[in-house]
């Protein structure tokens, strides 16, 4: 058997009640993102390039307000879902905007 890559929990709740000190920022950002999106019906995926690509058609990257779009540079309908902002500007979207998704 092989060491999975990520393994992400039904919510970020979870994830706060199960961590024996404080849970991992990123992690908590991509659950919840995964949870939103898998929650209004989107098929998800894992893809090399980014954090996430949903429906087969954009790929999102998550992160804090510094994330450069390094990894997603080139791609189309490629996005980054930045945490600590409360506005989105071009490729940059809040994370707390897809908690409307729910």
């Amino acid at each position: 058997m092989n060491k999975p890559e990520k393994i992400f929990l039904h919510n970020t709740s979870l994830i706060a009640s199960l961590a024996e000190d404080k849970p991992d920022k990123g992690n908590l950002r991509e659950t919840f993102f995964l949870s939103q999106l898998v929650n209004a019906g989107n098929r998800v995926t894992y893809p090399k390039i980014a954090d996430f690509k949903v429906n087969d058609h954009s790929l999102f990257e998550e992160g804090g307000r510094n994330k450069t779009k390094e990894q997603i540079a080139g791609e189309e309908n490629a996005f980054r879902v930045i945490d600590d902002i409360k506005y989105g500007h071009g490729d940059k979207i809040p994370l707390w905007l897809f908690g409307f998704l729910y």
